[in-house]
C-alpha cells in the first residue's frame, strides 16, 4: 500500500497538544504539522477530530489519527471505542491508531472485538496497534493489525518503565513480526531515532522532542539545574 511505502525509513512527527497545554489549538497544530512537513517528515500523528481536520487541509502527508478520551472505570484512552474511530476517519486520517493492550475497553470489549468492528465497517482503512509489551505486539499482528507501534511501552502498569526508548522491545518485535513496526516513545535525539531504525523499526515517531516546547524547555532546564548542583557539591568537597 502506498501509504506504508511513503513512511518507510522516515520520521513521523507527532503534533499533539492537550487542553491544558499552551499550544492547544487546531490552527497551531496544523502549522506545527506544516513545519514538520517542510522539515522532511514523512507523516503526522495527530489527536482529535478538529486537529486532524485542520492538519489534513494544511499538509499532503499521511496522517495517523487518534482521539484521546477517558471513560470512567476503564484505562484505555487512545481511540478506545468505535465512536472515536468513526470521528478519526471522518476527519481525514489515513491510519487509525488505537490502544491495542490487553486491557479491557469501554463497553467491556477486547482489542480483538474493536479491531473486528473496525475492519467490518472500514475494510480499506489501515489500523495501527499501540502496544506496551512484546506479547501484545505479537498478538496485534496475529489478530490482524496492519501496523504495530511501541507507543505505550512504559505507560501500562505491567510494561517496562524507563526514561529512554525501549530499544529491547523495538529490536525483538522488529525481528519477530512481519507487519511494519513503528518505534515510538521517549525518542529525544537523532541518534536514538537512527538506532531504532538500525534495530529494524520501519519508521520512527518523535513528538515531545519536536512539538512540545514546555517539555523541551524542561529538558534543558533540568540538565542545567543538575549541572549547578554538581558544581556546588564539587566545591563543598574541595574544602
Amino acid at each position: 500500500m502506498k501509504v506504508l511505502k511513503d513512511i518507510e525509513n522516515g520520521l513521523i512527527v507527532s503534533c499533539q497538544a492537550l487542553e491544558d497545554e499552551p499550544l492547544h489549538s487546531p490552527f497551531i497544530m496544523a502549522k506545527m504539522a506544516k513545519a514538520a512537513e517542510m522539515g522532511g517528515a514523512v507523516a503526522i500523528r495527530a489527536n482529535g477530530y478538529e486537529d486532524i481536520k485542520a492538519i489534513r487541509k494544511e499538509v499532503k502527508l499521511p496522517i495517523i489519527g487518534l482521539i484521546k478520551k477517558s471513560y470512567s472505570g476503564y484505562i484505555p484512552y487512545i481511540t478506545p471505542t468505535i465512536e472515536e474511530v468513526d470521528k478519526v476517519i471522518k476527519a481525514g486520517a489515513d491510519i487509525v491508531a488505537i490502544d491495542a493492550t490487553k486491557l479491557i475497553k469501554p463497553g467491556n470489549i477486547t482489542t480483538n472485538d474493536l479491531l473486528k468492528e473496525i475492519k467490518k465497517l472500514y475494510p480499506n482503512v489501515l489500523v495501527m496497534a499501540d502496544i506496551s509489551t512484546y506479547e501484545e505486539g505479537l498478538e496485534a499482528e496475529k489478530i490482524g493489525f496492519d501496523i504495530v507501534s511501541t507507543t505505550l511501552s512504559g505507560y501500562t502498569d505491567y510494561s517496562k518503565k524507563n526514561d529512554k526508548p525501549d530499544f529491547d522491545l523495538i529490536e525483538s518485535l522488529a525481528k519477530d513480526i512481519k507487519v511494519p513496526l513503528i518505534a515510538e516513545g521517549r525518542i529525544w535525539t537523532p541518534e536514538e531515532a537512527i538506532k531504532a531504525l538500525d534495530l529494524g523499526a520501519y519508521a520512527v515517531v518523535v513528538g515531545t522532542a519536536i512539538t512540545r516546547p514546555q517539555e523541551i524547555t524542561k529538558h534543558f532546564t533540568e540538565a542545567i539545574k543538575k549541572r549547578v548542583v554538581k558544581r556546588c557539591r564539587n566545591k563543598i568537597a574541595s574544602y
